[in-house]
């Protein structure tokens, strides 16, 4: 008879969950900000060379 263990077929463990590394969540809202204020001084810098 077969020997059925919790891992019949072999599969290689699963990570910890929550990730290798703790997330970077203040440098990604620092992008988000100057990516957000480079919109609009482009906003304004472009309505500003195209409007008469």
């Amino acid at each position: 008879m077969m020997n059925l263990d919790d891992n019949p077929m072999q599969h290689p463990d699963e990570p910890q969950a929550g990730g290798s590394g703790s997330p970077r969540f203040g440098l990604l809202l620092i992008v988000l900000v100057i990516a957000v204020v480079f919109i609009g001084v482009m906003t304004f810098v472009s309505e500003s060379y195209f409007s008469p």
